[in-house]
């Protein structure tokens, strides 16, 4: 309770129940004789008042008090009515002290106003600043001092210490009174020690180890730089945000009874130290058995929709495979034109063989339509960026279904903190109304950071990026990077959703300043590119671009002939066109351990140039978990090739060189045709590449809040070609090595050490067997 107030419900009472007693006593002798002379008669409490006395009142107006009796001059009050009156007063929020005193036709009352907060101190708080915790406050200065209100301010102030690992800090809400009918509102704060996470444990998990478990939740254990990772304190929310965490983990891998029965956090006497521990019942694993359709509507052949389900016969059971095969099906029936039929997964268990067969019915739905969808709490992003991610418009059968993924869209978004999607009955028994109640927070982001390799140094960067550009969903970023040899300017836009359709259009704009190969010579490289893409099926989005584009080679100083021709050409403009296609697996929504991305461009471009060209390019990696999702294992292919249509062909700048990355154990332009008659020995770059790498990732037996894995690799490829080779080795000489690697997600971003063994090489190569590189954001 607040120091030097009181609540003045008790006193109040007593004074209105002492003056009430004469009256009482009165009333009651009244009452008894009457009843003695006419017992038929029964004769109750009350009042008339012709005049309301008030006293006490410096800033609250008459009426006010008025107001809150709640009865006219002349009216009879009885004594339940006069009692709630004073309730009502005492009750309002605007009075330290209420006292009603009815002096016969009279009513006397008399009231403390509550004072004014002159202004708000937070004292004692150093791990959390002022403005974090003054914006958790309901009391605000020249507002009215409420001791309840000041109660709960100190109750947020301590939930928010609670969420930062300090689970015994106090606040202690205090007043310092000041003349006129002001207080000083003190909040005193005792932040206690960070409770750090000592140990996390599992009991009764055996389909996966701690340590895998362990890499779900978001808690961490403290480790040795416990002072820069904020989640190894205990946070009660996130400790429960984590066993649903958990319980999603098991559910996509077949465990559909997973339970997570009870969550356990005991803290040390010192309250500096938590140990988690989370019991799981994982129940039986099961895989999906026979795949049935049926339909009890007339008109609809089942057996159409059985082959969109998707589901092979066998496979991890994962409910979310089976709520898309039953949203694809619903689609189809819309198209169909049985807009208001519903797909109804019966499910039918195994437990010996492990199975659930899954037999989709057809059912007539109940005939509802959504009456219209309302947007509430959205106070910068547009109410059409959220409507787009419905699939429903008003006057359209109500799915419950498509409102849930509806919902989930607009989470994804990552405009808003919380979503609330409800529906409730509209005007008609036969319509529903959407209700979509958002919150929302921060959009932009500003970073600084830098890299190190030891193929291109120390380098820096620094961007602005929004993602819900003036509230109309779109996306904005201007970017620098930097280094010894390279700057590079980026500026990119684009509207995901042209005319309200998933149409993502844009442009790109970039610039680039390069000093190549140790100061042999520089470039001047820049791109105006504009696009449209859209999804050309579930997994898959296809882009067409056109631009035009601008380079330079300049300050050549070696003595190679090939590129002292190239330089010569001075600048060089023109226009090219093309269009790209990714393919990604994880767009179906699945947590699944397989998953496959590729990627391929083709270009045609220099039109206005000294030399037209196709560029092409293509990737595809395949990464897989084993051993309990412990173990990482990844392959990657890619290649491109730059054919020269007409004019002089390609130059240096316009040709492929394999990064320290792409082909580990050799330098940055160490593979490839060279200029081995040059002084220099220059690299040459080509027109072609290919690229083959297989990497292992695996736990080194750390524990695994240090963020630290172990990986072996083998990588294989080449660059060749050349359009006028001058007597060049161009040829296509293959290059492979092989090493291991430390992986560490590190506070400052994530850190790899690698050694690589070229196994393959050519006499003139350039290697670099041990790399560091470090990306971090701060």
């Amino acid at each position: 309770m607040t120091e030097e107030v009181r609540p003045a419900s008790a006193k109040g009472e007593k004074a209105f129940t002492a003056r009430l007693k004469p009256a009482a006593i009165a009333v009651f002798l009244a009452t008894t004789s009457m009843t003695a002379a006419i017992p038929t008669l029964a004769v109750a409490q009350s009042y008339s008042f012709t005049s309301v006395q008030i006293e006490g009142l410096n800033r609250i107006e008459a009426n006010t008090v008025l107001a809150h009796l709640g009865f006219a001059r002349g009216e009879s009050v009885s004594a339940a009515q006069l009692n709630a009156a004073y309730q009502r007063l005492n009750g309002s929020g605007l009075f330290e002290k209420v006292v009603l005193t009815p002096r016969g036709s009279t009513l006397v009352v008399k009231v403390t106003e509550l004072p004014m907060i002159n202004r708000i101190n937070i004292e004692g708080n150093h791990a959390l600043k002022d403005d974090q915790l003054t914006a958790l406050l309901s009391s605000k200065p020249r507002y009215v001092y409420n001791p309840a209100i000041a109660e709960q301010d100190a109750q947020a102030i301590a939930e928010a210490y609670q969420a930062s690992g300090r689970i015994a800090a106090t606040v202690t809400p205090k007043i310092i009174r000041r003349d006129e009918g002001r207080v000083d509102l003190v909040f005193e704060v005792a932040e206690g020690k960070n409770t750090e996470i000592e140990r996390i444990n599992f009991n009764g998990n055996r389909a996966f180890s701690d340590a895998r478990l362990k890499r779900v939740i978001s808690s961490k254990q403290a480790g040795l730089l416990r002072f820069l990772v904020q989640a190894d304190t205990l946070d009660p929310a996130r400790v429960q945000f984590d066993k649903q965490l958990i319980a999603d983990f098991y559910t996509a891998r077949g465990y559909p009874d997973i339970d997570v029965v009870a969550v356990t956090s005991e803290v040390s006497p010192q309250e500096d130290a938590a140990y988690v521990t989370y019991q799981i019942r994982e129940g039986q694993q099961f895989s999906f058995g026979e795949i049935s359709a049926a339909s009890t509507v007339e008109g609809i052949d089942a057996a159409t929709l059985e082959p969109l389900a998707h589901i092979r016969t066998g496979s991890t059971f994962s409910p979310t495979v089976l709520d898309r095969a039953v949203a694809r099906m619903e689609k189809k029936l819309q198209q169909m034109g049985y807009g208001f039929a519903r797909v109804d997964p019966k499910v039918t268990r195994n437990d010996r063989e492990g199975t659930l067969d899954i037999a989709f019915t057809v059912v007539r739905g109940a005939r509802i339509v959504v009456e219209r969808i309302d947007i509430q709490g959205n106070t910068t992003t547009l109410d059409r960026v959220v409507r787009q991610q419905f699939n429903t418009v008003e006057g359209d059968p109500f799915n419950p279904r498509a409102i849930r993924a509806a919902a989930e869209r607009i989470r994804a978004l990552g405009y808003f903190s919380n979503v609330d999607v409800q529906a409730r009955e509209g005007s008609q028994a036969d319509a529903v109304v959407v209700d979509v109640n958002v919150e929302e927070q921060g959009t932009g982001s500003f970073s600084a950071g830098g890299t190190y390799s030891f193929g291109t140094g120390f380098g820096y960067s620094l961007s602005f990026t929004e993602t819900n550009f003036l509230g109309r969903g779109q996306y904005f970023k201007i970017a620098f990077t930097g280094g010894l040899d390279q700057k590079n300017y980026a500026l990119a836009f684009s509207e995901p959703n042209l005319f309200g359709r998933d149409l993502n259009v844009g442009f790109n704009l970039n610039y680039s300043e390069t000093t190549w190969a140790s100061g042999l010579f520089e470039s001047r490289t820049g791109e105006a590119t504009g696009f449209i893409g859209f999804p050309v099926n579930e997994l898959s989005r296809v882009r067409f671009f056109a631009g035009g584009n601008v380079g330079t080679m300049f300050n050549y100083t070696g003595t190679s002939a090939i590129l002292q021709a190239e330089a010569a050409r001075g600048w060089q403009y023109g226009v090219h066109a093309g269009m790209n296609v990714d393919f990604d697996t994880r767009r179906n929504g699945l947590n699944d351990p397989t998953f496959m991305v590729a990627k391929f461009s083709g270009d045609f471009g220099g039109f206005g140039s000294d030399n037209q060209y196709f560029k092409g390019t293509a990737q595809a990696n395949v990464s897989t978990q084993l051993g309990n999702s412990d173990i990482t294992l990844a392959g990657t292919v890619e290649g491109g090739a730059l054919i020269s249509i007409g004019g002089n062909g390609s130059r240096l700048i316009d040709r492929f060189a394999l990064s320290t990355d792409q082909l580990l154990g050799f330098g940055p332009l160490g593979v490839g045709p060279r200029d081995t008659g040059a002084a220099d020995n220059d690299a040459l770059g080509g027109n072609y590449y290919g690229v083959a790498r297989v990497e292992a990732k695996f736990p080194l037996g750390l524990p695994e809040e240090y963020g630290i894995q172990g990986g072996v690799f083998a990588h294989a490829g080449t660059v060749w070609g050349l359009d006028n080779p001058g007597g060049v080795d161009d040829a296509m000489h293959i290059r492979a090595s092989a090493g291991a690697a430390i992986y560490w997600a590190s506070p400052l971003g994530p850190l790899r050490f690698s050694y690589a063994y070229p196994l393959m090489k050519e006499s003139y190569d350039e290697e670099q067997r041990f790399g560091i590189s470090i990306s971090a954001g701060f």
